[in-house]
């Protein structure tokens, strides 16, 4: 193995042909690889370290939703791996429109040797997983966002250095965000809060499967509607957006009434630890910056949403780490899903 870091955990963490589609898939000591993996490519990234392992190799991304993190993540990673790269937007593709999502993938499959998905369904990335015979990637679906979890994990292990973690996370505690972070804390053994109002919860389902794996790593797994609970010594304040990708416009000023008091803002991260860290995947609306955020502000007058523009820029805010933390960790993934030291010879 060409990453000399993680070579001793080479023999039990043979990652190759497998799919990355949520992090339910993946055990504690196979997302610790992944993670450590991605702090190696980081180090060789940073000391210009040629690193084209999978040169010969080609990817297509899928994008049903836009992005600009993912995208970019993707495209770079794999360029710096040596593959080529086929960016593929929602109007490039028939998928689901003149073609079945099971003949795209399988006729994808034979072209390419793996595919990236960034869509709505969690259903249609399985299918795609499902039919292509290649390793396939969730970019995003509504209901999980794995490659960003591996990229906050990487940041909170950078940032943090207290041995047992707290993790709050304020806002839409339902999205896919929240969800994967529900779970990748579950399965690490880090306390995670959901703080938000009672009817922006987690499914009911993935709630069970989290407390029964955190019964196994030693995590708390908890649910408030009071901030004070919720960001009480926590390491970590962490929120998103409240209205996802593909939400109507229509929901914008019941989101706005429920989760106003959420907000992340200097009252709430003085409630947190002093040397508390501040997270939020991007994009955010803390400013006026935006054509979204200069419509909410002429439909109901608010200049910052789920965070603060002081609190977004603060020294404790690690916003621009976690993003670029997502090339690294997608490269990981890449690599151990894709490297075969027969065919490098």
């Amino acid at each position: 193995m060409h990453v000399d870091a993680v070579d001793k955990k080479e023999v039990i963490m043979d990652l190759k042909g497998r799919s990355f589609l949520k992090l339910l898939d993946y055990s504690k000591e196979e997302i610790e690889y992944l993670i450590d993996l991605a702090a190696r490519f980081k180090e060789m990234k940073k000391d210009r370290i040629r690193h084209d392992y999978l040169r010969g190799k080609n990817i297509v991304l899928l994008f049903e939703k836009t992005s600009t993190r993912t995208r970019c993540a993707f495209e770079v990673a794999a360029m710096d791996l040596g593959m080529g790269v086929t960016y593929l937007d929602p109007r490039s593709s028939q998928m689901g429109k003149k073609e079945s999502i099971e003949d795209t993938a399988r006729v994808l499959g034979l072209m390419y040797d793996a595919i990236e998905y960034r869509g709505f369904s969690q259903k249609i990335v399985e299918e795609i997983a499902l039919n292509a015979g290649v390793p396939v990637y969730n970019g995003l679906t509504d209901e999980f966002h794995p490659t960003q979890m591996l990229a906050d994990i990487l940041t909170i292990k950078e940032e943090v250095k207290d041995e047992h973690i707290k993790v709050c996370y304020l806002g839409d505690a339902a999205n896919n965000v929240a969800n994967s972070l529900m779970v990748v804390c579950a399965k690490l053994g880090i306390d995670y809060t959901a703080c938000g109002p009672a009817s922006l919860m987690p499914d009911r389902r993935l709630v069970e499967k989290c407390q029964n794996i955190a019964m196994q790593s030693g995590a708390r797994i908890s649910f408030t509607d009071k901030i004070e609970d919720g960001a009480d010594q926590a390491n970590v304040i962490y929120t998103d957006v409240w209205v996802s990708m593909g939400e109507p416009d229509s929901v914008w000023k019941e989101r706005i009434d429920i989760l106003r008091p959420y907000q992340v803002n200097e009252k709430v991260m003085r409630l947190a630890r002093e040397d508390a860290i501040f997270m939020h995947c991007l994009p955010s609306f803390h400013d006026l910056e935006t054509d979204i955020a200069k419509d909410i502000y002429k439909r109901f007058g608010i200049r910052e949403m789920e965070v603060t523009d002081d609190i977004f820029h603060c020294e404790k805010s690690v916003v621009y780490k976690q993003a670029e933390n997502r090339m690294h960790t997608i490269k990981a993934v890449l690599y151990a899903t894709l490297y075969d030291e027969r065919e490098a010879g």
